[in-house]
């Protein structure tokens, strides 16, 4: 059966706008279409290919996974090695990294640099001919890898078909790039396993690897892997002259570059690039170990060569190590502001990431059976996320029989309550509401920033308060008196008076924050707003049933039960009372709020902005009072169209909507 030339036409255009809004999605990071329109595409393609299943090609977009599992993986050459780097600690070995250079090319000018984000991933080789991707393979020993080819066609950020935004594409590419998962995919992954009895991934990279060298398509297609690409082996069809043009056309043919790229003239300014990528590397979605200097200029990079096994143009300036070992001394438990105890593994000091701990947290009791810590054990210390440290696993292998196994007390260490654990939860808990720990950081949790924001009263103030009999609870706080205070070791005339404005001014505040001080448990301050702008007042949050609570987006049944139990909580509603008659007044937010400029209007985006991201726009829309939809219909009040607009511009003509520039969009909302 042939196949008619118009559906022909409709596949191919269908591809190539899929194609197009994948390198808006993955490497531009700026959608010009809703996931709702995207998914139409691809359905629609499919549908097509289903009726007419002689139009399949291998580069369509509709043909990621779909490979049967494989008995092995097989070997394949990789016609440029790919080299490992050197590495370096030391801005004293950058130094001589480029006095080398220097050396060997016999020059003495400032050298210029592409300075990139060292991903901590796996390497893969990715050959594309005459624009298709062909074959895929891991890094292997550098000079063989296995064919792990259909496993990256399922990683959607890996072009099928390369682009050509007026480049014209080689007849032969092979890119080399690393393959990733974000910290949160890995945490949530990890979860999934843990659920279901699998072991868990030790890390990010081991869950990339893990995931990329599965026999069977399907399973590395379930696991959120994601690509930067960095450089490139044979090309034929095309010559770069400089690192940086490379990684900019690579981007430009639909490749993911990594957006932290820079370049610099001098090894001065690399080093100081390498200071502002440790800073930053904790706020990434994803693990960087350092940073990869590399020659720019490719004709020195020629002339530079090889060693046995790395390059000599470039050179891994890593990052202080972020795991280190040490000994638990004693476990101790720490009480916290809801009750919660938590044991806590006293360790000899020792430097992780640069920074020297002493604590770590251990979580629960399971948790410690869990991976089977002792007291005097020889433990693996990270700082999770670069910030926390905590207990990766003990070394067995050091244990000398003298190592005591922990055994979690039945009374609280501070009172002598017993401690309690609810059904279904991991932590055990001091019922003890005026338990000293546990008051003094309810405490402080009221006064901090986030929630009352009563300046001059920090824990340590808190704990002298508290210790001199001035507080008990809360409440208490609005009845301190400047003599109080004068009493307490650091107060004078001054710092007295203007803790107690500070007291003062705190009484003004807003409903969000005033649930956030509260201390309820499972409400932060994202919670606190949903709950505050759906109910309005304290009153009806007050009244409010499970069910009620429950229907407010973003609040599941956990929290709204806790909410619901703390509001029904005499204690608790006795807490609130003292709070009011002390003189706090909570703000009505929707009554003094001043009419939003683009209340009740509704907006919708149709191709790029040049200014904007389009999530910065929407969110804009949302803070100013206004609503975004994801398609156009007769209740819209504006379309913004931006470059190369797609369907929602037609529709909005042929609606009557009224459509309006990103310039007067801009117009709107300053």
């Amino acid at each position: 059966m042939s196949v008619p030339k118009e559906v022909l036409e409709r596949i191919k255009r269908l591809r190539d706008e899929i194609n197009y809004h994948n390198y808006r999605y993955y490497v531009l990071d700026s959608p010009v279409i809703s996931d709702e329109e995207y998914d139409a595409l691809v359905h629609e393609l499919k549908e097509l290919e289903e009726r007419y299943p002689e139009t399949i090609t291998p580069d369509s977009p509709t043909q990621r996974i779909g490979a049967p599992p494989s008995e092995k993986f097989r070997t394949v050459p990789h016609h440029v090695p790919m080299l490992s780097l050197d590495d370096a600690f030391t801005e004293e070995e950058i130094i001589e990294f480029e006095m080398r250079i220097k050396r060997f090319l016999g020059i003495d000018q400032e050298l210029e640099y592409t300075l990139e984000p060292k991903m901590d991933g796996l390497a893969v080789e990715l050959v594309y001919e005459k624009g298709i991707f062909v074959l895929g393979s891991t890094r292997g020993d550098g000079y063989n890898g296995e064919d792990v080819t259909n496993n990256l066609r399922t990683i959607p950020s890996i072009p099928l078909k390369l682009l050509s935004h007026n480049i014209p594409i080689p007849e032969l590419l092979e890119v080399r790039g690393e393959v990733y998962m974000e910290k949160k995919a890995f945490e949530r992954l990890n979860r999934e396993r843990e659920e279901k009895g699998l072991p868990t991934f030790a890390n990010p990279r081991n869950a990339a690897a893990g995931s990329l060298r599965q026999l069977d398509p399907k399973v590395t297609a379930s696991r959120p892997l994601k690509i930067f690409c960095y450089g490139i082996g044979r090309v034929v069809g095309h010559e770069f002259k400089t690192q940086w043009e490379l990684l900019n056309t690579l981007k430009k043919w639909g490749l993911r570059v990594n957006p932290l790229i820079k370049k610099v003239r001098g090894i001065k300014k690399a080093i100081k690039y390498h200071e502002e990528l440790s800073r930053l590397r904790t706020e990434l979605d994803y693990e960087i170990d350092g940073m990869v200097i590399k020659v720019n200029d490719l004709s020195l990079q020629e002339r530079l060569g090889a060693k046995a096994k790395s390059p000599r143009w470039a050179i891994a300036y890593k990052f202080e190590a972020a795991q280190s070992v040490t000994r638990i001394k004693d476990i101790l438990l720490s009480v916290g502001r809801t009750g919660a105890i938590t044991p806590v593994a006293i360790m000899e000091p020792v430097k992780v990431g640069g920074v020297t701990v002493s604590r770590a947290t251990l979580h629960n009791e399971d948790e410690i059976r869990k991976k089977d810590i002792r007291i005097g054990d020889y433990v693996i210390v990270r700082r999770a996320g670069d910030v926390i440290p905590e207990v990766v696993k003990p070394l067995k292998e050091r244990r000398t029989g003298n190592e005591k196994v922990f055994v979690m007390p039945k009374t609280c260490p501070v009172c002598g309550s017993p401690l309690v654990k609810k059904e279904g939860e991991a932590i055990y808990r001091c019922p003890n509401p005026d338990c000293f720990p546990r008051l003094s950081k309810k405490i402080a949790h009221f006064v901090s920033k986030p929630a009352m924001d009563i300046e001059g009263l920090g824990p340590k103030v808190v704990e002298q308060l508290i210790t001199a009999g001035i507080i008990r609870d809360i409440p208490d706080l609005y009845q301190i008196k400047k003599e109080d205070l004068l009493s307490l070791e650091g107060f004078a005339e001054k710092s007295a008076e203007n803790l107690l404005n500070a007291i003062e001014n705190s009484k003004e505040t807003t409903l969000s924050r005033f649930l956030f001080a509260i201390g309820i448990r499972h409400v932060g301050e994202v919670t606190a707003q949903l709950i505050s702008k759906h109910f309005k007042s304290l009153k009806r949050i007050m009244e409010a049933s499970q069910e009620e609570l429950e229907e407010i987006p973003g609040i599941g049944p956990e929290v709204a039960k806790s909410i619901y139990e703390f509001f029904h909580d005499e204690k608790n509603r006795m807490l609130i009372k003292r709070l009011l008659d002390a003189g706090i007044k909570i703000k009505d937010e929707v009554k003094e709020k001043k009419a939003l400029p683009l209340e009740g209007k509704r907006f919708v985006f149709t191709g790029a902005l040049n200014t904007l991201k389009r999530s910065e726009a929407k969110r804009i829309v949302t803070e100013l009072g206004g609503e975004v939809q994801s398609t156009v219909g007769k209740k819209t009040d504006f379309v913004v169209v931006g470059e190369n607009p797609g369907s929602k511009f037609e529709k909005a003509k042929k609606l009557g909507v009224r459509t309006i520039s990103e310039d007067e969009f801009l117009e709107m909302i300053k």
